[in-house]
C-alpha cells in the first residue's frame, strides 16, 4: 500500500466489469486454446493453454495502449465499433459466458452497504445491462458508465467524473478499482484515490506504474481497509 492511500477519504467506489467483477479472461483464454487445438503436438503435454494464457497476458498491454492512444487523438467516438468487435470476439459480451469471480457477490453486497456504488466500464450499454440482470448486480449499483455514457472512455477520466456527478460525490473522494492501467489511469486523471487487482490481465508492475494506490488479489480484499 502506498503510504498516500487514505481509506477514510473513500465515499463512494466505482468498479469495472471485465477482469475484475467478471471471469471473462478465462473464457478468452478458453476460445484461444480451443482454436489452437489442431495444432496441439506443438505444446507440452498436447496442451495450449499455458500458452494461450501467456498470449493473452502480452496482448492486453497493447491493447490497453492502442486504447489510450486512440483517447488522446480523439478518435475514441470513431474506432469504439472496432474496439467492440474486438472485445465481442474475446469473449466479453456474451452473457451465457459470464460468470462472477469467486466471493464478488458477497464482498459487492458487504460494500454496498458502508458506501454507494458504481460501475464505470468500456462495455456497451446492452452487454453491461445483461450482465448486471444475469449476475444479479442490478441494486447495488448507483450508477452504470458504459462506453456510450461519455463522448471520450477510459483512460480519459469523464466516465469517472459522470459516476461521481451521479452519486454526488467529490471525484477525489471516489475509488476507482479495476484490472488494467486504462482503469488506473482514468482513476488517476479524475483525480481518484485507484486499486488495482491481480485478477485480471494488469500485472503487478504495471498497475503500479500506472499510478495505483493499493495493488490486491481480487476485490474480496476490500472489505477490510472499510
Amino acid at each position: 500500500m502506498r503510504k498516500d492511500f487514505d481509506p477514510q477519504r473513500v465515499q463512494a467506489i466505482l468498479f469495472d466489469i471485465d477482469g475484475t467483477l467478471a471471469d471473462t479472461d478465462d473464457v478468452y483464454v478458453r476460445r484461444l486454446a480451443r482454436s489452437m487445438r489442431p495444432f496441439r503436438r506443438l505444446f507440452r503435454d498436447h496442451n495450449p493453454t499455458p500458452f494461450a494464457r501467456q498470449l493473452v497476458m502480452l496482448a492486453d498491454t497493447p491493447m490497453n495502449g492502442f486504447v489510450t492512444l486512440i483517447d488522446r487523438l480523439g478518435f475514441d467516438n470513431l474506432l469504439s465499433p472496432i474496439y467492440n468487435k474486438v472485445r465481442e470476439w474475446r469473449g466479453g459480451f456474451h452473457p451465457h459466458n459470464i460468470t462472477l469471480m469467486p466471493g464478488i457477490f458477497a464482498t459487492l453486497l458487504h460494500l454496498h452497504q458502508k458506501v454507494p456504488l458504481a460501475i464505470v466500464t468500456t462495455r456497451g450499454t446492452q452487454s453491461t445491462r445483461e450482465f448486471l440482470d444475469k449476475c444479479r448486480l442490478v441494486g447495488l449499483f448507483q450508477a452504470v458508465a458504459t462506453i456510450r455514457t461519455c463522448r471520450r472512455t477510459k483512460p480519459h477520466p469523464d466516465p469517472i467524473l459522470w459516476a461521481a456527478d451521479q452519486l454526488d460525490v467529490a471525484p477525489q473522494n471516489c475509488l476507482m478499482v479495476g484490472d488494467t492501467t486504462v482503469d488506473i489511469r482514468a482513476g488517476v486523471a479524475a483525480g481518484a484515490q485507484t486499486i488495482g487487482v491481480l485478477c485480471g490481465f494488469g500485472s503487478q508492475r504495471e498497475l503500479e506504474w500506472a499510478g495505483a494506490d493499493l495493488i490486491l488479489k481480487d476485490i474480496t480484499g476490500l472489505p477490510e481497509y472499510f
